[in-house]
């Protein structure tokens, strides 16, 4: 490590963390963060990995280290949640470093004694992501597509809802999962180190498939069957939890059952209501007056406060309320629905049909499009090498509405690029 400058390895590791389109504003907080979760050396070594994933062999070239000691150190990493390490069907194994959130922060704190002081990191997230505001604004509202969706609650649909898509329901993912991993809440543990953390349920936080795969083989989640996975996610459902997940149509890689008090992406929704922080379902809650006798329930339990009581303007009976409902700040989730015993409530779809990117990669393409870090995806290390990669992203690029296409050609100024947009649509015309 003679190469690098240890004093200057937790600031390169930030400008890494920051060509991805999840970054982390520079603070103090966030360098304390780091320098918890990353020893100086290690903080220069993942410095230098590419944002997309990589073989052992990418990493040894780039650390100037033999693949046996290259492997030796991801692999630590790996077993802290720092890395994940994905196993292809090919046989094949590749690193990629997540992002802080939803990424290793959250990994940090999803298995208990880890080896870090989980209590300090608990201040120091809660410092950086509920009184500090730039790294939540930046991370929710930072463009139109969001990192995480609501998932409806499908005992809250009417009979009749033939418009649900498999990928709205969270029992579908789980149905379907390569793998199911269980740890504990981010959320809820961080703030019962503070003391604030609610009754919900702590172990009950959800990956799936690759990331599942990956957090299981290093001790971070357990592995549970569909079985158990379909009893956890009726348990956060009784009580009352939101489930929040990554917002993608396939391989989704996390569900989040989420509370309205200790929860980020919910007080993110609360906080920057305005701004559109969380996709939404595709449906909102209809209240039948006639039917509301004002109990507050649905209030209650609403975990973004798009719920509330005002008068029925009954002049017989000038004391009883109903139920009003926000749509601007409500999340269509329905566990209002769900706890109404008066049959008040009912979930309607919304007028216009949510758009879910289709992958992660779709998601990532797009996020990076409306935070202008496009360029550093597509001149990754690790992308420009790898025809596949590359692939992958210019296949985003070509599905893409004009104005997107645009934002895109604009960031990259490439004539590479511009010729094969609009090759595209010469092609769709004709």
């Amino acid at each position: 490590m003679a190469h690098h400058t240890l004093k200057d390895s937790h600031r390169q590791l930030v400008q890494r963390l920051n060509r991805f389109p999840q970054g982390a504003p520079p603070t103090d907080l966030l360098f304390q963060i780091l320098r918890v979760l990353f020893t100086e050396e290690e903080a220069g070594l993942v410095a230098l990995l590419p944002i997309r994933p990589f073989t052992v062999a990418h990493a040894a070239r780039s650390w100037k280290q033999s693949e046996a000691t290259s492997l030796g150190i991801l692999d630590r990493l790996a077993d802290r949640g720092m890395l994940l390490d994905l196993e292809h069907p090919d046989g094949t194994r590749t690193f990629v470093l997540p992002p802080p959130m939803a990424g290793f922060f959250e990994f940090s704190m999803m298995r208990l004694g880890n080896g870090y002081d989980q209590k300090l990191l608990a201040e120091l997230f809660y410092q950086y992501l509920n009184v500090e505001e730039d790294f939540i604004r930046e991370l929710f509202t930072g463009g139109e597509t969001q990192l995480g969706r609501v998932f409806v609650s499908e005992g809250a649909l009417p009979q009749d809802a033939i418009e649900v898509l498999d990928y709205e329901r969270a029992s579908e993912v789980i149905r379907t999962a390569s793998h199911i991993g269980i740890g504990t809440c981010y959320c809820r543990h961080k703030m019962e180190h503070l003391g604030k953390a609610c009754g919900a349920p702590l172990d009950i936080c959800m990956t799936f498939n690759g990331t599942a795969g990956s957090l299981i083989r290093h001790g971070i989640a357990r592995k549970v069957e569909v079985p158990e996975g379909l009893d956890l996610l009726a348990q956060a459902v009784e009580s009352n939890l939101v489930q929040f997940g990554e917002n993608v149509r396939d391989q989704v890689g996390f569900i989040c059952n989420c509370c309205g008090c200790c929860c980020e992406a919910m007080l993110a929704a609360k906080r920057f209501a305005v701004l559109h922080p969380i996709a939404t379902t595709n449906y909102l809650p209809e209240v039948e007056s006639g039917a509301c006798n004002g109990c507050g329930k649905c209030v209650e339990v609403c975990p973004v406060e798009a719920m509330g009581l005002v008068s029925f303007g009954d002049p017989l009976h000038p004391k009883r309320k109903k139920a009003r409902l926000e749509t601007d700040l409500c999340l269509g989730c329905g566990v209002c629905v769900r706890v109404c015993m008066k049959g008040a409530l009912r979930l309607r779809p919304r007028p216009r049909r949510v758009i879910t990117p289709v992958n992660t990669a779709h998601r990532v393409v797009l996020m990076a499009i409306e935070r202008g870090t496009l360029q550093n995806l597509v001149f990754d290390q690790q992308a420009h090498l790898h025809h596949r990669a590359m692939a992958a992203i210019l296949g985003v690029l070509l599905k893409l509405p004009p104005l997107k296409q645009a934002m895109a050609s604009r960031q990259m100024k490439s004539r590479y690029l511009e010729r094969l947009l609009a090759r595209k649509d010469v092609a769709h015309r004709t």
